[in-house]
């Protein structure tokens, strides 16, 4: 009933006995309460702190109740203070950041107009993620490259495109096709497609990029480095841009429900699947398997197992061999 006035339960109960007989000692309070004796001596000595109980003049060395009507005053009227206290703290703080945001203001580079607006931390990006998914008419294009996906942005991403879906928005993503292979990215997608959206993938997507009916987009400002910040921009040729090379990725990608089968035409062993293709791209390009692997999105254990049985198939003894007889079999 106290707790209001910052008593715990506890110390309230140990209070309101002693009110009604003050002599108790701590063995009877723990006995009448169920509470342990270190537990009420620890209740005891809040109510000395807050001045519930004082020395007692009739029993020196004792301690007496004070009663309600002027212990719980006093109380009600320090906290009466102390809230006093923080809403005047609060009001220096609002002051203090609204003079900080203004000096900011005219000290940063200009990072917003019209068209464009920088993007600063995933909590920023979000934010304005969620106001134009909110905003959405009539269609939403999105690219997600990097195999598997955070929990978190699945988590995140879930209710905005439940939302969209209701209201009859159509939404087209591209994954990877590593993302294929993760549990929970797949789950997402297939519970997209069976909500009504489409889902495609393909070897390696462009970099990340939302299109939001096609007047508004969000692309990261360094795709190799996430912490550096997204773009949101509204430029009608920057948009219309992204927009064709989404349709082009799009037409390149093939449907979740579909599988990656080998390419016609392909010469070896049963031909070679879309994913085999732009590895040996890579690595003939001169990455290392593991930056051949991020850009796929799979793991660099995948990359060595793959390379392995393409050598098999080329029957090659090292990596140049094998690129030279991918080259005469036209794979490259």
């Amino acid at each position: 009933m106290l707790e209001a006035l910052g008593l715990a339960p506890a110390v309230e109960s140990v209070y309101r006995a002693l009110l009604r007989e003050p002599r108790l000692s701590v063995a009877e309070l723990s006995a009448e309460l169920a509470l342990p004796q270190t537990e009420v001596r620890s209740c005891l000595d809040r109510l000395v702190d807050i001045e519930l109980l004082q020395v007692s003049r009739d029993a020196p060395g004792t301690l007496r109740p004070v009663s309600p009507e002027v212990g719980l005053e006093l109380l009600l009227r320090r906290q009466e203070a102390d809230l006093a206290r923080r809403q005047q703290e609060v009001l220096r703080s609002k002051e203090a950041v609204a003079r900080a945001v203004a000096e900011f203001a005219d000290r940063r580079e200009d990072s917003r107009s019209d068209q464009a607006e920088r993007l600063v931390g995933l909590d920023a990006i979000q934010t304005r993620l969620e106001e134009l998914a909110r905003g959405l008419e009539s269609e939403c294009l999105g690219i997600n490259p990097g195999g598997a996906q955070s929990q978190g942005a699945l988590d995140a991403s879930r209710p905005l495109d439940r939302e969209a879906l209701g209201r009859g928005v159509r939404i087209m993503s591209v994954y990877q096709d590593s993302a294929r292979n993760d549990p929970p990215t797949l789950a997402y997608a297939r519970w997209l497609t069976e909500s009504g959206g489409q889902v495609r993938t393909m070897p390696m997507p462009p970099p990340r990029m939302v299109v939001f009916d096609r007047r508004v987009a969000i692309v990261p400002i360094d795709p190799e480095n996430t912490r550096a910040g997204a773009l949101c921009t509204r430029s009608p040729g920057i948009v219309a841009s992204l927009v064709a090379l989404f349709e082009q990725t799009w037409d390149a990608a093939v449907p979740l429900g579909a599988d990656r089968r080998p390419e016609a035409g392909a010469e070896g062993i049963g031909g070679l699947s879309p994913v085999e293709r732009q590895l040996l791209k890579l690595l003939a390009s001169g990455l290392t398997d593991e930056a051949a692997g991020k850009r796929l999105g799979v793991s660099l254990r995948t990359v060595r197992r793959q390379m392995s049985g393409l050598m098999e198939r080329l029957n090659a003894t090292s990596r140049f061999e094998a690129g030279l007889k991918a080259a005469q079999r036209g794979w490259l």
